[in-house]
């Protein structure tokens, strides 16, 4: 059983609780279950579980920021589950580090496919990212990998761990599109379930950080009905 992966179910409704906790158990997993934010902090320190199925409304400690403080120690996929349906909720979620987001009533076997799909995601920083290289610098944009940092221009830049992914893969391949389809499946993986709004919502809160114009892009450019490219710098004729 010691091999089994632990899936962190936190949600302050135990009809859900005890429908995800069947579902899992059924599907092989463990699970632990917390009903509010304090509890999920605590069950997450204490067991360190494989996955956190997280839901965005809860007492005590909003959803958003226990996703904000495990992100800040740990890298464990979280699957944001919530009975909101609107843009800024996923924005909200996706920026403070969550992996994927689905809204209530969901399909078990759906869930299901996106944990499973989310425990085989190969760990960031290797062949996720589509390059070897600890350090990248295009322009004034600069990756440091091993230190998990970005910079523009030389001021440090705080990115969840998706936008960082997604800005290492675009800076490894600096010049080329990348179609929308092989962004999804590098960084959210093959068996990704979800539409491409999430690949949207990555870009958009990516250029808020990196481009001098967000509305007006010149590092992360979008190619109509492809996917996206980041441009090098021109070289200035002789």
């Amino acid at each position: 059983m010691a091999d089994l992966p632990l899936v962190l179910v936190v949600d302050d409704e135990q009809s859900y609780r005890d429908a995800l906790s069947v579902a899992l158990q059924r599907e092989g997993f463990l699970v632990e279950t917390a009903a509010d934010g304090v509890e999920a902090l605590e069950r997450f320190n204490a067991t360190r579980p494989a996955l956190v199925l997280l839901d965005l409304m809860l007492p005590k400690i909003s959803g958003v920021d226990v996703c904000r403080q495990i992100r800040a120690q740990s890298r464990v996929p979280i699957i944001m589950v919530t009975a909101r349906n609107t843009e800024i909720d996923a924005v909200v979620g996706l920026e403070v580090g969550a992996d994927d987001y689905v809204s209530k009533p969901f399909r078990l076997r759906e869930l299901i496919a996106r944990v499973r799909a989310a425990l085989r995601r190969v760990p960031a920083g290797e062949e996720l990212t589509g390059t070897h290289q600890e350090v990248i610098e295009i322009g004034d944009v600069r990756l440091d990998s091993g230190r998990h940092e970005v910079a523009v221009r030389g001021e440090l830049v705080a990115l969840p761990l998706k936008e960082f992914e997604l800005l290492e893969l675009l800076l490894a391949n600096a010049g080329r599109v990348l179609t929308r389809d092989v962004l999804i499946d590098r960084i959210w993986g093959p068996n990704y379930f979800g539409d491409t709004k999430t690949l949207d919502v990555h870009v958009k809160r990516l250029r808020a950080k990196v481009e001098d114009d967000p509305t007006h892009p010149t590092r992360i450019v979008t190619v109509r009905g492809v996917g996206y490219r980041f441009e090098k710098p021109r070289v200035p004729a002789q």
